[in-house]
């Protein structure tokens, strides 16, 4: 008769089930955690050990959670490009000037580059680039469509400035954006190796001068020729 009374708990035993599983992370936050991780120290020096620290989950929740070390890579890559998409949306659409348009571009790009807890990280994109996607077809795809993203959101600002007269009946958009997006990716370099924001700010500085054009007519005047190697 005793025995007979165990019908009842039995339900309620299902609800330490529920909490069997300790959710004592979120997969949200530990998504960033492993992004962090994987910016800092990139794919092939990042063990398993290293993100189960990071996130807080051992093994079998990161895999139930992410999947493979791969998968997760992918995950972080992918969310590295929500965000950097997200600070960047409402500078690519406001209307404002060329000049001021790029300059907030590039500043919202060196702090991302230049933040990290331990020191600059870069650019993800640019680090995957230069790594996972040599060999990983998936990966290396992910990249070229994040490389395309920039160059058709950096020419069409430039159209809608030549529409506006700010730049040249000759100037070309697309070869514009393609200068525009190589800065991008210099001084992300660059930042990874800890250059100072100055340096790179000058480098910027110089970029966009060349882009939107030093002479009163929007046109950037090229050097005699020979002159550059003229002596006294």
């Amino acid at each position: 008769m005793v025995q007979k009374s165990k019908g009842p708990p039995a339900a309620a035993s299902e609800q330490p089930k529920r909490r069997g599983r300790p959710r004592a992370y979120e997969p949200d936050v530990a998504l960033r955690k492993a992004l962090d991780l994987f910016r800092t120290q990139g794919f092939a020096a990042t063990s398993l050990d290293d993100l189960s620290e990071a996130t807080g989950m051992n093994r079998p929740s990161l895999y139930g959670a992410f999947g493979d070390k791969r998968e997760l890579y992918i995950k972080s890559y992918q969310r590295y490009r929500d965000d950097a998409r997200a600070s960047m949306r409402e500078i690519f659409r406001e209307e404002m000037p060329l000049r001021q348009r790029l300059e907030r571009i590039f500043a919202s790009a060196l702090n991302i580059y230049l933040s990290g807890e331990t020191g600059p990280r870069g650019c993800f994109t640019v680090v995957t680039a230069a790594s996972e996607a040599v060999g990983d077809p998936d990966i290396r795809a992910m990249v070229l469509d994040g490389l395309s993203e920039l160059d058709k959101a950096f020419a069409s600002c430039f159209r809608r400035a030549k529409e506006k007269g700010e730049l040249p009946d000759s100037a070309d958009p697309a070869v514009l954006a393609q200068l525009a997006s190589a800065t991008v990716h210099s001084i992300a370099v660059r930042s990874r190796v800890r250059v100072p924001r100055k340096e790179l700010e000058a480098i910027v500085t110089g970029a966009i001068d060349l882009m939107v054009g030093a002479g009163a007519n929007g046109r950037v005047v090229p050097a005699k020729a020979g002159t550059h190697n003229h002596r006294e």
